[in-house]
């Protein structure tokens, strides 16, 4: 009788006790997955990180705890990676800090929920579907989710956690960024099952999951080795490049007083390093900070300075269209040749909400002052490459830099060099500029192109095709980094059919779920025959 009543208390303590160690091993996955991105960028971590939480929940049986356990570990990784929001949105934005920091726990919670459906998915699929199937699957669709609805946010996606993993990131030119996160999640799997199982047949599966990754380093090794010798053929076309790096204070980027003294520092820079006859001079995003097409000694000072260095010249400032009732704004780019005539403007296409464009500004006027008081950004026609007399050049103007299909669109249309401008001096010197950097790299690999990225505060870098940084600057330091760059044609698989992957995983994921459903229907009918009878 006595044990009758002891035995609910323990287990319901027994209970508890186990919940607490789940939370803490979500909590542990989410610190995980804040070390393998910059900084500190240890990726070697994400090969693991989600072993702790696939524990939890191997012990956790209700589908509700497994969406918080996923939640918890998005959380706790989310605000690891981008606390910065806060920082941008109190220095530029002009909010209080506990505002700043409540946007930026918004945010985190709403990314959090991909992850959240990841793991209740695991937890519904159990028994019915094999984890090294549906786990790297159901990953991909909620990845590729999370970076194209509400115009997407793709910031720091598993596989770029990779960055530095020279011979693995190869395989980005077949299957993309998305491609290494299912790699990713299936060897975290793999390591799973190998030490809670331990069978025969788990040895097995994970062994063949090891030799895809051998493999995927194989294909590495032997991509470098193709594409070196590319580079190293003389017949190859080049040209020298140089990139300004400003460091220009936004506090007083747009204040009238300090134009003239900012179009001075960029000329003095780049007149130190010109490159050769012919060459590419690039400033960053908004480094003018001035309408250039409106005629002025300024305007004249910029043409002039291509024709004094005999380069080509490409810098980004703000353009407008004057239409019948209203302006029409863009973040533009200019190219400008050796002779000072302007040859082409690409206006940046995918704007970054409240930053470039203030949607709901009339629900929350106080966000419009994250577009630095220069209004709302219109959206340009289409990634077009710029044509220069050493090329076609396929500029991405900041936030588009983290676009694999803006690359491929300028792959497409017969560019032959990517070029990256943007302004970092919003995060300051957060971990921002580093995840930043990180994702371009792929855009090289991806399209086997050499890009070239100007940032005003930093970090401006030169990357070969093989995803190499071949030269970087620091961030908030005068600097300027001068580099020969190939114009390379080298077809990939990725840039002619995109993310494949994603949409076989989407197949699958419904295949799945309609699976499961059938055996549902079977088990209900089995039932109801048995209570007939």
């Amino acid at each position: 009788m006595k044990s009758k009543v002891i035995a609910p208390a323990d287990n319901r303590f027994g209970n508890n006790i186990n919940f607490i160690i789940n939370i803490f091993f979500a909590i542990l996955s989410g610190a995980l997955l804040i070390l393998s991105f910059p900084k500190p960028g240890c990726g070697f971590v994400a090969w693991f990180a989600f072993i702790p939480l696939l524990f939890a929940l191997h012990r956790t049986i209700l589908i509700r705890q497994a969406l918080l356990l996923g939640f918890i570990t998005g959380f706790v990784g989310y605000i690891g990676i981008i606390y910065w929001i806060a920082y941008v949105v109190v220095n530029y934005g002009y909010l209080p800090i506990y505002l700043g920091i409540i946007l930026m726990l918004l945010l985190a919670s709403y990314l959090s929920v991909y992850l959240a459906i990841f793991t209740a998915g695991i937890a519904y699929f159990r028994n019915k579907i094999p984890l090294y199937l549906i786990a790297p699957v159901l990953w991909v669709c909620l990845e590729y989710c999370k970076s194209q609805m509400f115009t997407g946010f793709p910031w720091e996606n598993l596989g770029y956690s990779q960055y530095l993993n020279l011979y693995l990131i190869q395989f980005a030119d077949i299957l993309g960024v998305f491609g290494l996160s299912f790699l990713i999640i299936l060897v975290n799997v793999a390591l799973f099952e190998i030490i809670t199982k331990r069978s025969k047949r788990e040895y097995i599966i994970a062994a063949a999951v090891f030799l895809i990754l051998i493999s995927v380093y194989i294909y590495g090794i032997l991509r470098l080795n193709s594409i070196d010798k590319l580079l190293q053929n003389a017949s190859t076309p080049s040209m020298e490049v140089s990139l300004i790096q400003g460091n220009i204070d936004q506090s007083i980027k747009w204040n009238e007083n300090f134009q003239k003294e900012t179009l001075n520092i960029y000329e003095d820079i780049s007149l130190k390093n010109m490159p050769a006859s012919g060459g590419l001079i690039i400033w960053p995003e908004t480094a003018v900070p001035f309408n250039f097409q409106d005629e002025n000694d300024l305007s004249r000072q910029i043409r002039n300075l291509s024709i004094k260095t005999k380069s080509n010249f490409i810098f980004g400032s703000v353009s407008y269209l004057r239409r019948s009732n209203y302006i029409d704004f863009y973040n533009s780019a200019y190219l400008i040749s050796s002779d000072g005539e302007v040859k082409g403007k690409y206006d940046k296409v995918h704007l970054v909400p409240y930053g470039e464009y203030v949607p709901l500004r009339n629900v929350f006027p106080f966000i419009k002052g994250l577009t630095a008081g220069i209004g709302d950004f219109s959206t340009g026609d289409g990634y077009i490459p710029l044509s220069a007399s050493g090329g076609k050049i396929g500029v991405l103007i900041c936030y588009e830099g983290i676009l694999p299909y803006a690359a491929r669109m300028y792959k497409n249309e017969s560019a032959e060099i990517l070029v990256n401008i943007t302004n970092d001096a919003w995060f300051g010197s957060t971990s921002a500029p580093y995840q930043h950097l990180s994702m371009t790299i792929f855009r090289a690999v991806e399209t086997r192109f050499y890009l070239v990225r100007a940032a005003n505060t930093g970090i401006s870098a030169i990357v070969d095709p093989r995803g190499q940084i071949v030269a970087k600057t620091n961030i908030f330091q005068k600097e300027s980094l001068k580099g020969n760059v190939k114009l390379l044609k080298i077809p990939t698989f990725y840039a002619q059919y995109g993310d494949i992957l994603v949409g076989i995983c989407f197949m699958l994921c419904i295949f799945c779920l309609l699976w499961s459903l059938k055996g549902r229907l079977r088990n209900a009918d089995r039932k109801h025959s048995r209570k007939n009878k």
